[in-house]
């Protein structure tokens, strides 16, 4: 896996964030397990529950070109005005990913594409609730 060009992706996809509210951009970069990538940013609103992160977005454009299946994602974040800095999930976004990773799945979070730190998907949701749960 290249770290580096994720990494890249999901500074690029920082740029195009619509964020006039909290002027905090954030991108994403998801790459599927047959190799393609999905970006996505953060996009507000001035309701501000509407406002969609930069990880989801990112998820709903894969899963809807019928994209399942995902080896790693990077988010990279910064101020408006400032440089890029480490950028974790919210919580929503973490329970959103949780649907389609498994535990083992690739967390890149990215200050540059030479910056970086990575995790496994199950280091940053510890007993997440998910589709096995409902049975219970």
């Amino acid at each position: 896996m290249d770290y580096k060009k994720l990494a890249k992706s999901a500074l690029d996809a920082m740029k195009m964030s619509y964020s006039p509210y909290s002027k905090f951009r954030v991108g994403a970069a998801l790459l599927t397990k047959n190799g393609k990538i999905y970006t996505g940013c953060n996009i507000e609103s001035a309701a501000y529950s509407p406002t969609n992160c930069a990880e989801r977005t990112a998820l709903f454009k894969a899963v809807s070109e019928d994209e399942r299946e995902f080896a790693a994602i990077a988010i990279s974040g910064a101020p408006e005005n400032g440089e890029p800095q480490y950028c974790y999930p919210c919580g929503v976004c973490r329970q959103m990913l949780n649907e389609f990773f498994t535990d083992d799945t690739t967390v890149i979070i990215v200050k540059t594409s030479e910056d970086y730190k990575i995790h496994n998907f199950g280091e940053l949701l510890p007993f997440g609730f998910g589709a096995e749960n409902l049975s219970m």
